[in-house]
């Protein structure tokens, strides 16, 4: 998905200000994903091993987890879908 579909989509915008922030998921912090995003970011990496080191469950990150996802979560069952499609 990085590689298909996050940086192409970077390489459409200007994002010379963005910051990219991980959660804790340890996926994430493969040593194949941090350098491929260590490459495509440089310096504006908050991650778990990147270039701004984050420590796993952090108070800054875990709102990602549990309030970004919770929230999402609310909106898609909110009327409670019946198929897939729906």
């Amino acid at each position: 998905m990085i590689t298909n579909f996050f940086i192409p989509e970077l390489n459409n915008h200007d994002v010379r200000e963005l910051w990219f922030q991980q959660d804790s998921a340890t996926c994430h912090t493969a040593r194949a994903t941090i350098d491929l995003l260590k490459d495509t970011l440089g310096d504006r990496l908050i991650s778990r091993f990147g270039p701004v080191n984050w420590p796993p469950r952090s108070c800054d990150l875990t709102p990602l987890d549990y309030f970004l996802w919770g929230y999402v979560n609310s909106l898609v069952y909110a009327d409670q879908p019946q198929t897939l499609d729906h």
